[in-house]
C-alpha cells in the first residue's frame, strides 16, 4: 500500500484492514510532509474521500509522536458538519479509522437527546463530531470544554454558510485556542468561504485536486426527454431498466416527495422517503432500510443531497430540475463515490431543454441526450436477464430434480417452462407506455429566423425611401383557413366551464394523463360558461372511457360525459337551457317623449330668433328691509371667516355660523349664538 511516512502505524493498519490499496488524490494531497501543522483550505468534489483525508491530516496533531491515545479527558479535535446524516457518517468513518488507536468519539447533533450527549462528553472524548447549532449549545452550557482543542475541521463549509450557520461557526472558532489548526473542506470556494478562511485561518494553503477541476469523472450524466405529464412514468421505466441495487430520486418539495412515494409504492417498488419533516428516528430507519436492501428506491428533497453515503447507490434521478449547478453537483455526488461508477439522470421536457443545456454548461458537465427506456426495451432486457440467470447452470439437488421430473411428467416441459416465465414476470413491476417526444436538438438557424431577419432589414430602411401612403398598393388579405378537425370526431363534455376558471392549458394535460391520450388525439376545446366540449378521435374517446372510472370521474370533482353528436350552436350542451348560453347585447333604442293628447309638441328653440340663446328668468331684487337693514353676506365673508388653508381648525364653519362653544361670543351657555336685530316676540 502506498502511504505517506507521516501516517501513524495504527491508522495504516486500519486502512489495510479496510482494503485501501491506494489513496485518492485529495487524501494524498493533504498528508504531504510540507503541509504538516499548516491550515488548509481544500476544495474537492463529494465522494472523493474527504473524511478519510482530514482524518489522516490531523493525525500528527492528535498523536504528537505517540501511536495510541492517552485516556480521554477534554476533546482534542472538533469536526463540524452541516447535517445530522453527514455528522453521523463522519463519526462512523473516523470510528474505524481511529478505532485501533484507542480513540473515543462523541457525537452532538440536533434531534438527539442532549442529556445523553452531555454524559458522553463528561466521560471524556478525544474527537467530537457534531452540527453547528448543537455544538454551540454545548459550549454555551459548559458541557463541551474547548480549551484543549488542537484541530478544528469544517466539512462542507460552503453548505453551512448557505444554511445560515455563520454565527455558530464564528462562535465555535472564537471559543477555541488561537494555536489550533483549522482545516476547511468545501466543494466550492465562494466569497463567504474565502472571507471566513481569511479571518480564522493563518496563512492557509489552498489545495485543489485535479478531480475537482474535472467534476465527477465516475458519473455518467444523461438528459432524457419526456413529454409533459410523463415524468412519473419515465421514473418507473428508468428504475426498472437500471441494474443499480438502490436508486435515489430528488424532488424540490415535500408534497412532491409524498406524491411520488405513493405512486412508486402502488407500482410495487419498495420505497422510503427522506425530507425535513421527518424525525431523526424516521430518517435513520429509512437509511437503514436502504443499506439492508429492504428498500430499493429513496425519494428525497435536497436535505439528503449532503452527507448521504450509500455503497450500493448507482442511480440518481432528478425528478425536479436542480435550481443551480451547485445543487446538481451535490445531488449527483451521492453516486460515483470512492471510485465506483454511477449514473445521474435529468428528466427534461422539450421546453426546458435550453435551460438544462445552460445548467450543464455552467456546471462544466457533458451529458448525453436521449429518451427514457420504452416498455419494449425493458421487456427485452428482462428476457436477457432471465436467460443469463446463473440458476440454470447451478447443480440441482436430488429433491429439486425429483420435483422437476414430476412436473414434466404431469404438465409437460413446455407448460412448466411457460409457467416459470409467467411467475418470473409477475414478480416484476410492469413498465409504462411513454408518449412520443421529439428528441432532435433545437434548430438554431431556422428558416423563420431568416424571414425575421429579412423583415428587420426591411424595417431598417429610411422613411424617406418609402412611397407615400396614397401611392402604396393595397395589401391583399388572405381568407382565414378553416380550423382542421377530425373525421367522424367524437365530442365529450366536462362538467367545468368558464365560471370555474376552466382553461385549456390544464384541461389538455389532465385528459392526456387520466385517459392515456396524446395531444394528437385531442382536437378543439370549447370552454362554455357552465361546461366544456372537447373534440376527440373516435378510438381516443373509447380509450378514455375504458380507462377512467365507470361514472366518468377524471379527478376529484371533475367528470366527463359523452355527447350525442356535435355541440349545440350556442356553445352549450344540447340539454343546457338557453339562459345558460351567451347572449348578444340588445341595441339601445332612444325613446321619444310621449305626446300628451290634444297638445302639440313644441320645439324648445322655436320661440327664439337667430342665434340668440334662451335667457334665464331674472331673480327678484334683494330687499334690505326684510334683512334688518343690512345686506346679507354669505357664510365665510365676515372678518372671522375661516381661511381656505385651515381645513381642520376648530371654531370656523364652512357654510354659515355653526352652533357650538366656538361659533360666537361666550354667553355661558354652550351652543347659543347672539345676533343683532329685533327679537321675535314670544308666542303664546
Amino acid at each position: 500500500m502506498t502511504t505517506a511516512p507521516s501516517i501513524p502505524s495504527a491508522l495504516a493498519e486500519a486502512l489495510a484492514e479496510r482494503g485501501y490499496d491506494t489513496l485518492t488524490q485529495v487524501q494524498t494531497a493533504v498528508i504531504q510532509p510540507d503541509l504538516a501543522g499548516k491550515d488548509l483550505l481544500v476544495s474537492a468534489q463529494t465522494g472523493s474521500g474527504k473524511t478519510v483525508g482530514f482524518g489522516l491530516a490531523m493525525a500528527d496533531d492528535l498523536f504528537e509522536g505517540a501511536d495510541r491515545f492517552a485516556p480521554a479527558e477534554a476533546p482534542l479535535a472538533i469536526i463540524v458538519a452541516p447535517t445530522r446524516e453527514l455528522a453521523q457518517q463522519v463519526a462512523r468513518e473516523l470510528q474505524w479509522l481511529y478505532g485501533p488507536s484507542g480513540a473515543r468519539l462523541a457525537t452532538c447533533v440536533g434531534g438527539m437527546d442532549m442529556r445523553d450527549e452531555r454524559r458522553a462528553l463528561g466521560r471524556g472524548a478525544h474527537i467530537v463530531v457534531g452540527t453547528p447549532g448543537r455544538l454551540a449549545d454545548h459550549i454555551r452550557r459548559g458541557s463541551l470544554d474547548t480549551s484543549g482543542i488542537r484541530v478544528v475541521v469544517l466539512d462542507e463549509a460552503d453548505e453551512m454558510l448557505d444554511m445560515g450557520f455563520r454565527e455558530e461557526l464564528e462562535f465555535i472558532l472564537q471559543g477555541t485556542p488561537e494555536t489550533r489548526r483549522t482545516l476547511m473542506f468545501s466543494a466550492t470556494v465562494p466569497k463567504g468561504i474565502a472571507a471566513l478562511a481569511g479571518r480564522y485561518q493563518r496563512d492557509a494553503q489552498r489545495i485543489t485536486t485535479a478531480a475537482e477541476k474535472e467534476q465527477h469523472v465516475d458519473i455518467d450524466y444523461k438528459a432524457l426527454l419526456v413529454a409533459p405529464g410523463d415524468e412519473e412514468n419515465a421514473i418507473v421505466n428508468i428504475v426498472r431498466h437500471s441494474d443499480s441495487e438502490t436508486a435515489l430520486v430528488f424532488c424540490t418539495t415535500r408534497a412532491a416527495v409524498n406524491k411520488l412515494m405513493s405512486r412508486m409504492g402502488n407500482r410495487g417498488f419498495p420505497v422510503v422517503a427522506l425530507s425535513g419533516e421527518l424525525s431523526q428516528k424516521e430518517r435513520g430507519n429509512a437509511l437503514q432500510a436502504l443499506r439492508d436492501g429492504r428498500a430499493r428506491v429513496c425519494i428525497a428533497t435536497d436535505v439528503a443531497a449532503r452527507g448521504l453515503d450509500l455503497k450500493n447507490l448507482g442511480l440518481v434521478i432528478h425528478a425536479d430540475l436542480p435550481r443551480d449547478p451547485a445543487t446538481l453537483l451535490h445531488r449527483s455526488g451521492r453516486t460515483g463515490r470512492a471510485g465506483r461508477k454511477g449514473t445521474s439522470v435529468l428528466l427534461v421536457t422539450p421546453r426546458a431543454r435550453r435551460r438544462v443545456e445552460r445548467l450543464l454548461k455552467d456546471a462544466r458537465i457533458e451529458a448525453s441526450f436521449g429518451k427514457p427506456p420504452s416498455a419494449e426495451e425493458i421487456s427485452a432486457q428482462d428476457d436477457a436477464r432471465l436467460m443469463a440467470d446463473p440458476i440454470f447452470t447451478e447443480d440441482a439437488t436430488s429433491e429439486d430434480a425429483n420435483l422437476a421430473r414430476i412436473l414434466i411428467d404431469t404438465y409437460g416441459a413446455e407448460q412448466v417452462a411457460a409457467a416459470f416465465v409467467r411467475r418470473h414476470r409477475s414478480e416484476r413491476t410492469a413498465p409504462e407506455d411513454l408518449r412520443e417526444v421529439d428528441d432532435r436538438p433545437p434548430a438554431r438557424d431556422r428558416k423563420e429566423r431568416g424571414e425575421r431577419g429579412d423583415r428587420r432589414e426591411r424595417s431598417d430602411r429610411s422613411w424617406e425611401d418609402r412611397p407615400p401612403r396614397e401611392a402604396r398598393e393595397p395589401r391583399e388579405r388572405r381568407p382565414r383557413e378553416p380550423q382542421p378537425g377530425f373525421e367522424n370526431a367524437t365530442w365529450i363534455g366536462l362538467n367545468v366551464g368558464r365560471r370555474k376558471n376552466a382553461e385549456a392549458r390544464w384541461l389538455l394535460p389532465m385528459l392526456c394523463k387520466a385517459g392515456g391520450l396524446s395531444r394528437e388525439d385531442i382536437g378543439a376545446i370549447r370552454i362554455n360558461p357552465a361546461d366544456t366540449h372537447v373534440e376527440l378521435k373516435p378510438d381516443a374517446a373509447k380509450r378514455l372511457f375504458d380507462t377512467i372510472k365507470p361514472d366518468g370521474t377524471l379527478e376529484k370533482g371533475l367528470r366527463a360525459f359523452s355527447l350525442d353528436g356535435a355541440p349545440a350552436p350556442h356553445g352549450g350542451h344540447p340539454d343546457t337551457p338557453e339562459d345558460e348560453a351567451p347572449r348578444r347585447p340588445k341595441p339601445r333604442i332612444q325613446k321619444k317623449p310621449a305626446e300628451a293628447p290634444g297638445k302639440p309638441v313644441m320645439d324648445p328653440l322655436a320661440a327664439f330668433d337667430g342665434d340668440a340663446p334662451p335667457r334665464r328668468k331674472p331673480k327678484k331684487p334683494f330687499d334690505k328691509a326684510k334683512s334688518g337693514g343690512k345686506p346679507f353676506k354669505p357664510a365665510g365673508a365676515h372678518k372671522s371667516a375661516r381661511p381656505a388653508h385651515a381645513k381642520s381648525k376648530p371654531g370656523f364653519a364652512k357654510s354659515g355660523p355653526k352652533t357650538g362653544p366656538k361659533s360666537g361670543p361666550k354667553t355661558g351657555k354652550a351652543g347659543k349664538v347672539h345676533r343683532k336685530g329685533p327679537k321675535k316676540p314670544p308666542q303664546d
